[in-house]
């Protein structure tokens, strides 16, 4: 299902739920965290939409912004999931920690599925951040292949500093882009990562004025989306791959996919 230009000028949304918008301008998407007065705080109901917001993507679809309404990305979080009673019709931490470990498990894997369909190979994924990007909402925009920083950007993993642990698939890009060392520093710690630091440590590929983010953001999906979708495809497999292989592995993995290429290109592929 694609977005309807709705002759305002606007393009209605594909998904609208529970502080999620998913809207699609030909090859470009944007979801957007839309509760901007409770500064994009995070629950199983927002993780459910952002997991439908992946399902629902076209086919048609190269590349996802992901960006925030207000003066925050995310602070993380919601606070009521840390109370008895937790969220309406949801399960408490209190009962899942009372649970089977399977149920606890699979509960876990469940708001998982949030944050996994990011890394696509199908897609590229930019996320613009500004304010605060605390716990849930810093690994959010660690889910994203890419990250573009407003100048007032405050990046905390806070999990650590509440006795629990990054578990929302944050840990491997975060050890991937600024190595372990680092990592388990701004982990441990729990304290605030700027943007001056965010970019000289490669956790963001661009930082901008804020007023200027979403602008930054287009410009970097028009460019993402200039070179052959198949090119794309294969060139971010190829790196993806590249912790898992060993250097003449990598070779190997590069010589098959070129040779996809030129198949193509010669009108001899699949």
């Amino acid at each position: 299902m694609a977005s309807l230009d709705t002759g305002s000028g606007k393009i209605a949304p594909v998904l609208d739920k529970d502080g999620v918008r998913l809207t699609v301008d030909g090859s470009i998407a944007t979801v957007t965290l839309a509760n901007p007065d409770k500064r994009n705080a995070q629950s199983p109901a927002l993780w459910r939409a952002l997991a439908d917001a992946g399902k629902s993507l076209p086919g048609s679809v190269r590349v996802v912004v992901l960006r925030a309404e207000g003066l925050s990305f995310s602070a993380g979080l919601d606070r009521q999931a840390f109370t008895p009673e937790g969220f309406d019709g949801e399960p408490s931490f209190i009962d899942l920690a009372r649970g089977s470990d399977d149920v606890l498990d699979d509960t876990i894997a469940e708001y998982q599925e949030a944050f996994t369909w990011w890394r696509r190979s199908d897609i590229i994924t930019v996320a613009a951040v500004q304010g605060h990007a605390i716990g849930a909402g810093f690994q959010l925009a660690l889910a994203c292949d890419l990250r573009i920083a407003a100048e007032d950007v405050q990046f905390s993993m806070r999990e650590t500093s509440l006795g629990l642990v990054p578990d929302l698939t944050g840990t491997h890009p975060l050890v991937s882009l600024v190595g372990y060392a680092r990592a388990l520093e701004i982990c441990v710690t729990g304290r605030y990562v700027h943007a001056d630091e965010a970019g000289r440590i490669g956790l963001a590929n661009l930082v901008v004025p804020a007023d200027q983010l979403d602008a930054a953001a287009r410009d970097l999906a028009g460019a993402l989306i200039a070179a052959p979708r198949d090119a794309v495809i294969e060139t971010k497999a190829l790196l993806q791959g590249v912790s898992g292989r060993s250097y003449e592995g990598q070779r190997t993995a590069e010589r098959a996919a070129q040779g996809r290429r030129l198949r193509d290109l010669a009108g001899l592929g699949d």
